[in-house]
C-alpha cells in the first residue's frame, strides 16, 4: 500500500524546502521587461496563500483549476499553490482560439479559471455559459463578474502542504495538438522529480548558480521543465518572458540578461541563425543550449555553433513523458541525430508487428520511464493504445544506427512510401533547409496522376522571390544531398508554415490544404 505523506507532495521538494535551506531571499523568477521578481521565500508564501484562497473559495481537492496565464510571477504561485492544496492545476496554451478554450474548459470541468488580463478578450467567450466554472480570477484589471488576483488571495490563511500519494495526480497538461484536438494528459506528483533527477541533473547538469531562459512557455511540458522544474530542483533562477519571442528580440534578450542556459526550439534556432548571419553573434555567457519540440536540422546546429561557440543538445520529449527522454549530450553529440536514451529511461523501436527492429531499420519509438503520464482524461481507448503497461508509444518513427543512436524520421502519420520504400519527410526537409535560400520546409505526401504518393514540399524563403530556376535548383539540391528518388515533385513557396504554439509543424493541416 502506498504511503500518503506531505513529503510525497511535489511542493515539498520544489518549493517548501528552499527557505529552510537558506534560499529564501534568492530570486527564483525574474520577469523580462517589468522588473518584477519572485524570491524563493515569496514563492513559498504565495503558494501557501493560494492554497488557502482556493479552500476558502470551496475549490476542493481533485477539482481542476484552469490557468490561462502568461509567463509571469503569478504562474508559479498558482501552479504550486493548487498542488499544495490538492487542487489540480491545468496550464493552458495561451495562443489558442476562444472555441478551443471553450472545448478545453468543458472537457476538464474546471471549477476555477485564472486568466491574465491581457488574455481576457479571448477567454471571455469561453467563460460565458460555462456550466462548471464557479470562479474566474483575473491577474490585472478585473472586469465585472470576475475577481482580481490580489483580492482572491488577500487575507487567505496559508495552508499546510497536503499529504498525498506519490502516484496521485498532481496536474494536467493539454497536448499541443500537432495531430488534432488537444488531449488532457494527467501527471502524478513523482513525475516532476523524475524529470529533474534524470534529464535535469544528468544531461542539462543544471546548477544553483545558473540563470535559465526558455523560449518554450510554462504551459508546455518542455517549458515547464526548463523554466520551472529544473531551476527549482537546485535553487537556480529562471527568466520569464510574457510576450512572444522573436529572433532579434531573443538575441537582444540573451545579450542583455546573460543567462547561462538557453532552451530553444528548432524553428527559432533557424530564425536566430538567419538573423545572426546578418547582424552578428551572441555575447551571452551560454554554457548550455538545448532544443526539443521537433528534430533539429544538422545545418542549423552547425551554423549556431559557428556563431555562438556553444553546441545545441538536441533532444526528444513529449507531453505524455513530461520532458526529454532521448538526447544528445555534451560528451556525445552528433548533429542530425536525436542521440541516445537519457539515463533512467529505456527505449525500444518496433515495426508494425511489434517486433524490435535491428540496426539500420526504422520503427516506432516506445519509451519506459518514471515520468510517464497516468492517462488521457476521458479518452480510454486512446489511453489504452498509447500507454501499454510500462511502455508509452510516442507516435514517432526513428532509424536505429549501428552505433545505437536514433535519427528522427517523422511522425507515424507523416511517413509514406515512394517506390515501395519508406520516406522520412524530415530527411527531405533537412536537405531543403541546407540550401542557403531556405529558412523552413515541410514535406507531405501527395498523389500523382497515377494515384501514387510522392513528396510535396512547402518552403519559406529567407528573402527574395521564387522562380522556376530556384525550384529546379532546390529539386536538384535534394537529389544530390539524399538521393534522386527522394526529391519533392512539387514545391510551393509560402509565407509561413502552420505550427502549434510550441513550434511543431502541423503537417496534417498541409495535407488538408494540398
Amino acid at each position: 500500500m502506498t504511503v500518503v505523506t506531505a513529503h510525497a507532495n511535489a511542493v515539498t521538494y520544489f518549493v517548501d524546502r528552499h527557505p529552510e535551506e537558506g534560499r529564501g531571499d534568492k530570486i527564483a523568477f525574474r520577469e523580462i521587461g517589468s522588473g518584477r521578481a519572485l524570491t524563493y521565500g515569496d514563492m513559498a508564501v504565495g503558494a501557501g496563500q493560494i492554497a488557502g484562497a482556493l479552500a476558502r473559495a470551496d475549490i476542493r481537492p481533485e477539482e481542476r483549476a484552469a490557468m490561462l496565464v502568461l509567463d509571469q510571477i503569478e504562474f508559479p504561485q498558482i501552479f504550486w499553490g493548487a498542488i499544495k492544496g490538492g487542487v489540480i492545476p491545468v496550464p493552458l496554451n495561451t495562443l489558442l482560439a476562444t472555441s478551443v478554450y471553450d472545448t478545453i474548459l468543458r472537457d476538464s470541468r474546471a471549477a476555477i479559471l485564472f486568466v491574465s488580463a491581457e488574455l481576457w478578450d479571448v477567454a471571455k467567450g469561453a467563460v460565458a455559459g460555462n456550466p462548471y466554472l464557479r470562479h474566474v480570477v483575473v491577474i490585472g484589471d478585473a472586469p465585472a463578474g470576475t475577481t482580481s488576483f490580489e483580492d482572491f488571495k488577500a487575507g487567505a490563511e496559508a495552508r499546510e502542504t497536503m499529504a498525498v500519494s506519490p502516484d496521485e495526480v498532481a496536474f494536467w497538461l493539454y497536448s499541443s495538438g500537432s495531430t488534432g484536438q488537444p488531449k488532457g494528459v494527467a501527471h502524478v506528483h513523482s513525475a516532476l522529480r523524475a524529470t529533474s533527477d534524470t534529464y535535469g541533473k544528468q544531461v542539462l547538469e543544471i546548477a544553483e548558480d545558473d540563470v535559465v531562459f526558455s523560449v518554450a512557455k510554462l504551459f508546455f511540458a518542455y517549458g515547464l521543465g526548463n523554466a520551472m522544474t529544473f531551476p527549482l530542483s537546485v535553487g537556480a533562477t529562471a527568466l520569464l518572458l510574457a510576450g512572444r519571442p522573436t529572433p532579434d528580440g531573443v538575441v537582444a534578450l540573451l545579450n542583455a540578461e546573460n543567462p547561462t542556459v538557453f532552451c530553444g526550439v528548432p524553428t527559432l534556432y533557424a530564425a536566430m541563425v538567419a538573423h545572426m548571419d546578418k547582424s552578428g553573434g551572441l555575447t551571452a555567457p551560454l554554457r548550455t543550449c538545448i532544443s526539443a519540440g521537433e528534430a533539429l536540422p544538422e545545418e542549423v546546429g552547425l551554423r549556431w555553433e559557428k556563431h555562438v561557440g556553444t553546441s545545441i543538445l538536441d533532444g526528444v520529449g513529449s507531453t505524455e513523458m513530461l520532458h526529454i527522454f532521448l538526447s544528445n549530450r555534451k560528451d556525445d553529440l552528433v548533429y542530425g541525430t536525436s542521440g541516445v536514451a537519457v539515463p533512467g529511461y529505456a527505449l525500444r523501436l518496433v515495426d508494425e508487428t511489434g517486433e524490435e527492429v535491428l540496426p539500420g531499420g526504422v520503427g516506432e519509438l516506445l519509451v519506459n520511464g518514471a515520468s510517464s503520464a497516468n492517462s488521457y482524461w476521458n479518452q480510454r481507448e486512446k489511453s489504452r493504445s498509447t500507454f501499454e503497461g510500462v511502455w508509452t508509444r510516442t507516435g514517432d518513427k526513428y532509424e536505429l544506427g549501428e552505433d545505437g543512436r536514433l535519427t528522427y524520421c517523422g511522425r507515424t502519420d507523416d511517413m509514406f512510401k515512394v517506390s515501395g520504400i519508406w520516406l522520412s519527410p524530415f530527411e527531405v526537409e533537412g536537405a531543403l533547409v541546407s540550401h542557403p535560400r531556405i529558412l523552413e520546409a515541410a514535406v507531405v505526401a501527395v498523389e500523382d496522376a497515377d494515384g501514387l504518393e510522392k513528396p510535396k514540399a512547402f518552403v519559406v524563403l529567407k528573402d527574395g522571390e521564387a522562380d522556376e530556376a530556384l525550384l529546379l535548383e532546390l529539386k536538384n539540391h535534394v537529389k544530390d544531398k539524399i538521393g534522386k528518388w527522394k526529391y519533392p515533385r512539387w514545391i510551393e513557396v509560402v509565407q509561413d508554415l502552420p505550427k502549434t504554439a510550441t513550434g511543431k509543424i502541423q503537417r496534417f493541416k498541409l495535407r488538408e490544404e494540398k
